[in-house]
């Protein structure tokens, strides 16, 4: 044994979960001369108590969470218009453009798609974003003779006398705050909170609405965070035991407030998942759901149990080759980390080597 590999058998430290702890009980000095008797004979080696191969395989980095299952993005719905609610819609059920969200003195609150919000009237004059949204909408519905711009001229008012005729609206030209709904698109209803009877018109909350989309929201520990990433696809377990394919869509930090007085907050990391297809979860209101995230994939390397590691007194880590009666120390480098194995490369590091593995 060389004066290299002896000093490896001096100093052994053995790495569990990727740190590295100072083994008890170090190696005999194999070295003749260095601890023996003055027959000239070595003394005996002390072989690790376990061994392991090295395998060739794939690696993955991979967990498995529970998520819950829902519709995408509750938002609230204030009432702007002054009157009495005449009429409701059932929770749960699905509107789409040019349909009554509810009404008001029996006339109605009109959902149109857009991404900006209603926040002001509309009338010949205005210009805006929001002005081109509404013109958008009239040309979807059937309403024509006007340029599609951010400019609300005379023939958009004309439009929309006619949208507003169809519509039971008094013929005004004018659209008042509160008269339509601008969503991204279709809305399911998620709550219904004023009442048939009820006096609205002051902002109060009216109802509660999502898009139609499923979203699964998963809340892990800080120390998982390397699995959730924007982008990052998954697999999620439906309750019947279907998988279907999704994809990590937003990612945010969360800290909780203790409940007691002495404890400390606690951050969670918060993952929304979009489905690739929404149509596996249908018929499913809300679920709770396992979402298995893969951080890591490595195909083709070579693997040890992470216990198998040596941290070298030179530096970087190592295994201990197992070679008959004898034992040896090999230089490797460190790949990925996943479920209790290392990936190893390195000279001498080959498929179905021995190594020791310290208890």
């Amino acid at each position: 044994m060389t004066d290299r590999e002896t000093r490896h058998r001096r100093w052994p430290t053995v790495v569990a979960g990727g740190v590295a702890v100072l083994a008890t009980g170090a190696a005999v000095v194999a070295a003749a001369g260095f601890g023996g008797g003055g027959s000239g004979t070595p003394p005996p080696v002390d072989l690790p108590p376990a061994t392991a191969r090295v395998t060739h395989q794939t690696m993955l980095d991979s967990d498995e969470e529970p998520g819950e299952l829902g519709y995408a993005g509750e938002t609230v719905l204030a009432g702007r218009i002054a009157g009495v609610v005449t009429a409701m819609p059932v929770q749960g059920s699905l509107l789409t453009r040019g349909r009554a969200v509810y009404r008001v003195d029996d006339r109605p609150v009109v959902l149109l798609y857009g991404s900006v919000a209603a926040y002001r009237d509309l009338g010949p004059g205005v210009r805006g974003r929001d002005v081109h949204q509404l013109e958008a909408n009239l040309g979807a519905l059937g309403y024509h003779g006007f340029t599609v711009d951010d400019a609300y001229s005379p023939a958009t008012a004309a439009a929309v006398r006619r949208w507003q005729d169809d519509a039971g609206l008094p013929r005004t030209g004018r659209v008042e705050l509160g008269r339509v709904l601008f969503a991204p698109g279709p809305v399911r209803i998620a709550a219904v909170t004023a009442g048939v009877n009820q006096s609205t018109g002051g902002g109060q909350e009216v109802l509660r609405y999502t898009g139609t989309g499923r979203e699964v929201s998963v809340t892990l520990d800080v120390s998982k965070q390397r699995l959730a990433r924007a982008g990052v696809r998954v697999r999620v377990r439906l309750p019947a035991g279907q998988e279907v394919a999704g994809r990590v869509e937003r990612v945010a930090s969360e800290v909780e407030q203790p409940t007691s007085a002495d404890a400390e907050p606690e951050t969670r990391i918060q993952a929304v998942v979009g489905l690739d297809d929404d149509a596996a979860a249908a018929g499913i209101e809300a679920a709770f759901v396992s979402v298995v995230f893969t951080a890591g994939e490595h195909r083709d390397v070579l693997a040890v149990p992470v216990q198998a590691l040596v941290a070298l007194a030179e530096g970087g880590y190592g295994l201990e080759v197992v070679d008959g009666p004898a034992t040896r120390y090999v230089p490797v480098r460190t790949g990925l980390f996943a479920n209790g194995r290392v990936e190893v490369s390195g000279t001498g590091v080959r498929e179905g080597l021995l190594v020791g593995v310290p208890r």
